[in-house]
């Protein structure tokens, strides 16, 4: 009895500082959970992806200690597996996003159907005009690049003979 009133507790969740990033040792503390176990999951769950500095140091942000604590509270608190933790994870992230996403798709889909509709009306003249340009350019790129220059004869420098009697190794 005593273990299933204390799955039914509610877990309280600390206080996370106001931090740009975290080490895993400072995650570890907030989690209440060995370094070890952050790494095992980040193994497990492939959300959890924290950045990693120049020297290999684990650096959280604050979501994924977030992650990392709802991750803990599903584990430990509520008693799931890892694969359903995962799974769990999964569906809330489904069911969030999909409320979000039609309307920008939605509205990027009439602005691109009006740009393409708008420039198609007044870009021909324009485009015809700066195809034919380029398209002279590149003809004369190919003239100047397919005419045979003489190349000038290479001059070699003159082999000095020493004198004895200057001693120097430097003539002038």
């Amino acid at each position: 009895m005593a273990s299933n009133s204390s799955r039914k507790r509610a877990v309280e969740s600390p206080v996370i500082p106001d931090r740009l990033y975290f080490k895993i040792g400072d995650v570890a503390r907030l989690c209440a959970v060995e370094p070890f176990v952050l790494r095992f999951w980040e193994t497990q769950f492939p959300q959890l992806k924290p950045n990693k500095s120049g020297t290999g140091q684990r650096l959280y942000r604050r979501r994924e200690v977030e992650l990392a604590l709802e991750i803990k509270r599903l584990v430990h608190g509520e008693g799931y597996t890892i694969s359903g933790a995962r799974h769990a994870l999964e569906s809330i992230q489904r069911r969030s996003r999909p409320a979000a996403v039609p309307a920008r798709a939605a509205a990027n889909e009439v602005s691109a159907k009006e740009t393409r509709h708008n420039t198609s009306r007044s870009a021909p003249e324009s485009v015809s005009a700066a195809v034919g340009q380029i398209r002279a350019e590149l003809r004369e790129i190919v003239s100047l690049l397919s005419v045979q220059q003489p190349r000038p004869p290479r001059t070699r420098a003159r082999v000095v003979a020493l004198s004895p009697e200057s001693g120097s190794l430097f003539p002038l």
